[in-house]
């Protein structure tokens, strides 16, 4: 893009604008010289995978961005990345409130019907699954995995959604954050959380 090293998206826009952007455009993949991300205040209710190419990212500043509940895991492959401003309280399983995960659409045969590039992202969780969050190879979705868990990323323990192309690429995911669900797990109200620090 122009090689800007803070990226603010939102700033130049009215707060009618604002208001209409509930999530970034894939090509957030080519902002590679930005360090600095700042979406402070935004309507946002998603981030895509895409975040992950990031490569320069050091710091991500989602501050007081009250829809968004939960990252996409990609966001761990920003190599550089080392601090976060989140509304911590905002998110799933935050350590304040214990909000439930939501239910994650079961796996079943028929998603092969779906076009892949074309998702309702209130089930899929992205307008588009292309690639393991793991191990970055292409996935099915007759093959998806998908799976929460809350990992300690930058200064913030964030909940992440992992779309996987496989049972091995589950299992080689790190341990969840200490005092947050102990695995992966697939949400809904039934999976055990530790008790809220109210």
């Amino acid at each position: 893009m122009d090689g800007r090293e803070v990226f603010k998206p939102l700033v130049e826009l009215t707060a009618e604008e604002r208001r209409q952007v509930i999530t970034l455009p894939p090509t957030v993949a080519k902002l590679t010289a930005v360090r600095h991300l700042v979406l402070y205040g935004s309507n946002l209710v998603r981030i895509p995978p895409e975040i992950g190419a990031m490569e320069s990212l050091e710091e991500f500043t989602p501050y007081t961005s009250h829809r968004l509940h939960w990252l996409p895991y990609e966001l761990t492959r920003c190599p550089k990345l080392v601090r976060s401003t989140v509304s911590s309280r905002a998110l799933y399983g935050n350590s304040k409130y214990r909000p439930h995960f939501p239910s994650l659409a079961p796996r079943t045969p028929d998603a092969a019907r779906h076009d892949p590039e074309r998702l309702d992202p209130n089930i899929w969780g992205a307008e588009a699954v292309r690639s393991c969050s793991i191990c970055a190879r292409h996935v099915e979705l007759a093959d998806l995995w998908q799976v929460w868990i809350s990992l300690p990323v930058a200064t913030d323990v964030l909940p992440l959604l992992v779309n996987a192309c496989s049972r091995t690429c589950v299992d080689a995911l790190p341990a969840p954050a200490r005092e947050h669900v102990a695995t992966v797990h697939r949400g809904g109200p039934t999976v055990v959380q530790p008790a809220a620090e109210w």
